[in-house]
């Protein structure tokens, strides 16, 4: 008996009882979105997917790249497994785990979602990027390939080569050829544009939180080669919110003469 029907002290109506029972189960409605997502709708199957969509990975190094707790991260990794997403390795292939073809296929939708997010959730939420305190250009580097801008690489051959100082620095390459974008660490056999910077400062620059011109100009970036830019190529956060608002500049803290080195972290 529902409460109105106690309050008014009267007997569950049998029209009510008769429409209840003709509420369809919900996994009986071809739903194409509602029936995927009860395969890949939990909060970390598409972010486990969108890192062995860069290549196998082990146990910690999942860890490491999502922050998800061991026993969730073990049950996830279960699920994908029994659906067919994803595969455990044996020692003599190099161990961890990797996607199958059926989770390949997935690369689409984490697309879609990283622009998604990027283009438009940051601003539509009003979300402060500031709060992102532990990116790392590991983390932004490997975003890059869902980030494509694929109206313009679609017939480009270029590559960039990332070498970065300080926490979390290292040297990457950036390679995008005909839509298709590669990254990896290590040196570049040829690069036609090469970066060097502070890892922070270049964090900011990938972001699109900080102009990379004005970095250039101000030595905090140098860029060697041709006329070819990263920006040019990846879609990058809406930054009118932040120079509508005279936002702080996110390479130097709340002053932008700071030390390179007093930067906040973006």
């Amino acid at each position: 008996m529902s409460d109105l029907q106690h309050e008014a002290g009267g007997e569950p109506d049998a029209g009510s009882a008769a429409a209840r029972r003709q509420v369809p189960n919900p996994a009986e409605i071809y739903d194409p979105v509602a029936r995927s997502l009860d395969f890949i709708g939990d909060r970390w199957s598409l972010v486990l997917v969108r890192h062995l969509l860069l290549g196998s990975k082990g146990f910690q190094q999942l860890r490491q790249r999502t922050g998800i707790a061991p026993r969730v991260l073990s049950s996830r990794l279960r699920d994908l497994t029994a659906n067919g997403f994803v595969v455990a390795r044996d020692a003599a292939e190099g161990g961890g785990y990797a996607l199958t073809e059926r989770g390949r296929s997935l690369e689409p939708i984490v697309s879609s979602i990283a622009r998604w997010f990027t283009r438009h959730g940051i601003e539509t939420f009003g979300i402060d990027t500031s709060r992102f305190t532990e990116t790392s250009p590991q983390s932004i580097l490997e975003s890059l390939p869902f980030l494509l801008r694929e109206d313009v690489a679609r017939d480009a051959q270029v590559t960039f080569e990332i070498r970065l100082s300080g926490e979390g620095g290292g040297v990457y390459t950036v390679e995008i050829e005909n839509g298709h974008c590669d990254v990896r660490q290590g040196f570049a056999e040829h690069a036609e544009v090469r970066y060097t910077a502070d890892s922070r400062v270049w964090c900011a620059m990938a972001l699109g939180l900080a102009d990379a011109r004005d970095l250039v100009k101000r030595g905090l970036v140098v860029k060697d080669g041709g006329a070819a830019a990263m920006d040019h190529y990846f879609y990058q956060i809406d930054r009118s919110r932040e120079e509508a608002s005279g936002d702080a500049d996110p390479t130097s803290g709340r002053d932008s003469k700071n030390d390179p080195q007093q930067r906040s972290s973006t």
